[in-house]
């Protein structure tokens, strides 16, 4: 998964960091990151929101990194 590496290296975080803003285990998401295990899709919305980007970037739906506008609470 290498935008995952590129966006967290982007915002310059480690991956402990990361694992510490999504909650996921740092081994997991090392393992995650090297394409040896796949994302959940509670972990992706984690990662998602983390990294400032979309689910659909993070799955190569689209190329484009900007996360999409949240819906507001009314």
């Amino acid at each position: 998964m290498s935008r995952l590496s590129e966006l967290r290296k982007a915002k310059g975080l480690t991956q402990l960091q990361v694992q510490m803003l999504t909650g996921i285990d740092q081994s997991d998401y090392s393992k995650i990151e090297s394409g040896k295990r796949n994302l959940s899709f509670g972990q992706c919305k984690r990662i998602a929101l983390a990294l400032d980007t979309s689910m659909d970037y993070l799955a190569g739906l689209t190329d484009h990194p900007k996360p999409y506008p949240r819906a507001t609470q009314k």
